[in-house]
């Protein structure tokens, strides 16, 4: 029987493994307008706990999320956020009675996207492989949960899952 169970139990590790290595780069992102400064990690934590809500020039922030059983927003609560998604549960309904909302929520990756594309001052979240140009990156979660700024290394970021640079 134990013979069994160490196959099995080393099948497991693998799965485990291959499933965090296909983790998609996540890329927090901003409109592509010129005039959008990057905000600093410590400005994106604070900008989704609302504790933020103007940027440098007076234009009011919009975060948005994705739904919060959703992986890419779970993935960015613990990296960015500090927070796993019971105590941001938890946060929510605390601050719910000081009068502070959570930042709006849209459906899909895409709603995302054409969200924080379209919306004056919005900031979103979206796997790197899926911005596009109306979108400007300013900073990256790696599938280990490291916070990257962009262009801060060569080996920072191993984009799409393909190494080199793209033309």
């Amino acid at each position: 029987m134990r013979l069994l169970l160490l196959p099995l139990a080393m099948l497991a590790l693998l799965c485990c493994a291959a499933a965090a290595a296909v983790e998609p780069l996540l890329a927090v992102v901003v409109p592509a307008a010129p005039g959008h400064l990057a905000p600093s990690e410590q400005d994106i934590n604070l900008i989704f706990k609302r504790r933020k809500q103007m940027w440098r020039d007076g234009s009011r922030i919009q975060p948005v999320n994705l739904p919060a059983d959703n992986a890419l927003r779970r993935r960015f609560s613990r990296a960015v956020l500090k927070l796993s998604p019971d105590a941001l549960e938890e946060y929510w309904n605390e601050q719910y009675f000081h009068g502070l909302l959570p930042p709006h929520v849209v459906a899909s990756e895409s709603a995302m996207a054409r969200f924080v594309a379209e919306t004056e001052g919005a900031i979103g979240y979206l796997p790197y492989c899926s911005v596009d140009r109306r979108l400007r990156v300013v900073l990256l979660v790696t599938a280990d949960g490291r916070v990257v700024v962009p262009g801060s290394g060569p080996d920072s970021v191993q984009a799409c899952g393909v190494s080199g640079s793209e033309s």
